[in-house]
């Protein structure tokens, strides 16, 4: 019999003794079949796990800035107001310099390693939890560099690959079975998305809600354990600060009934967005086509950036503008379709990159644009329609409400006021994605089987 089955059966027949002698019936405590047992030595991984991920992502967006800075020739301060200080040709050649370089790396990458293997989502679902380690470092170094270039893709991309592949790699190392290795690196990527966007809580649910499937006990406490240490560590270089600045918010009527009739808008937008990504990836370029299809679109990007520098970087900025109220009305319009059309033609480029960042701007493109029509009907703070809108679309895009909403309140760390609405619109936008099948923005990058 396989150890990871003497594990399973030693451990399940331990909870119902342990249930039977306190004389209370509790599932909770008698975890599914594939949870693997946490031993000794498996809790000493997700503490290793933890640091390293955290080192790594600090690491990274220590690339992140310094690439950054040297593009756009500045040394302090946001990134879109560096980007909108630069020169119109700065911007296109950026973004040209930029998808040359990806376009290069990626074609050498794919002709020593052959493609495929770097994909989070696939290396959980797929394989085991395997990710091949230097083409997946590789891979994740080459796109926080694009990122910083300005490139319309999510930096939390390379941290969740960096932490799963060495994650992975340490389970190999200590001769841990296929399930051990699948939770360390979902609990690796969880703690690389934590660390760098300094949402402990965040991460592990991610962890557990989209990468896992599952809140069984047992995973809960090693997912927060990684995350939560992955954070800790990375405050050596990174600030432990609020990601995005809002004023204080307060409940009332009129974000709550907004909130239930923007929930289904976001999920029609979600699943829109959902399937143009799928779209991009199913028709990303093979060969020769590498080198040539990102400088042409990140150029065409640089391009849109001219009269639009917004749409550079991973969103950011958008999400900032929305939450001071000062996107009007007709650049809402304007970058709620730009912004998801350059991350998803960035992403069929070839480019990796995450997802996160675009994603909730779109959303909080979409609820402040909402927002402005119902301000007529029934005036309420506008910062709310953005925060609204931004959560709808990740809870129905990424196929995870809970996880939706706790991020947004950790990014922000003040939206009390805004639970119920909050609560009233990634129900209706994940119930509207789920009636019309759209699957997460994870899932659709999962190759053909």
């Amino acid at each position: 019999m396989r150890p990871d089955v003497d594990d399973r059966q030693e451990d399940n027949g331990s909870a119902d003794r342990s249930a039977e002698r306190s004389g209370v019936d509790q599932p909770n405590l008698i975890p599914p079949a594939d949870v693997p047992r946490l031993s000794v030595r498996m809790w000493l991984l997700v503490a290793a796990v933890g640091v390293v991920t955290g080192l790594a992502g600090a690491a990274l967006m220590e690339v992140l800035h310094l690439t950054s800075h040297l593009t756009y020739g500045y040394h302090s301060g946001p990134f879109l107001a560096a980007v909108e200080r630069s020169d119109p040709e700065r911007r296109v050649v950026a973004l040209a310099v930029a998808g040359a370089i990806a376009g290069l790396g990626w074609w050498c990458l794919r002709r020593r390693f052959g493609s495929g293997g770097t994909e989070v989502s696939a290396a959980l679902w797929r394989r085991e939890g395997r990710m091949p380690l230097i083409p997946t470092l590789a891979t994740g170094l080459l796109s926080i560099v694009i990122v910083g270039m300005g490139a319309s893709l999510g930096r939390e991309g390379a941290p969740r690959q960096w932490g799963a592949a060495l994650a992975g790699r340490f389970s190999d190392w200590a001769g841990m079975t296929s399930a051990h290795r699948r939770l360390l690196a979902a609990c690796g990527a969880g703690a690389g998305m934590a660390c760098v966007y300094n949402v402990p809580l965040g991460g592990a649910l991610l962890t557990l809600e989209v990468m896992l499937g599952t809140f069984s006990l047992r995973l809960v406490l090693p997912a927060v354990a990684s995350s939560c240490i992955a954070t800790a560590v990375a405050w050596v270089a990174l600030p432990n600060a609020t990601t995005y600045q809002v004023g204080q918010l307060h409940w009332s009527a009129s974000l709550t009934v907004f909130a239930a009739l923007l929930g289904p808008i976001a999920g029609l937008a979600a699943t829109g967005y959902t399937r143009l990504i799928a779209i991009a990836h199913r028709n990303r370029p093979q060969g020769r086509a590498l080198l040539v299809a990102p400088l042409l679109i990140f150029t065409v990007v640089g391009v849109l950036a001219i009269p639009y520098p917004q749409v550079l970087g991973n969103g950011k900025g958008i999400v900032q503008l929305t939450m001071d109220a000062s996107l009007a009305a007709p650049m809402a319009a304007a970058l709620l379709v730009l912004k998801p059309l350059a991350t998803t033609a960035s992403l069929g480029s070839g480019a990796s990159g995450g997802l996160f960042t675009p994603t909730m701007a779109t959303g909080a493109v979409l609820g402040t644009l909402v927002g402005d029509g119902w301000s007529h009907l029934w005036p309420a703070a506008p910062v709310g329609y953005a925060l609204i809108g931004a959560a709808a679309m990740l809870a129905a895009a990424m196929q995870a409400p809970i996880a939706a909403v706790v991020l947004i309140l950790e990014l922000t760390r003040n939206i009390d006021g805004l639970m119920v609405p909050l609560l009233f619109a990634v129900t209706g936008a994940t119930l509207m994605s789920r009636y019309l099948n759209s699957p997460s923005i994870y899932s659709v990058r999962l190759p053909a089987q």
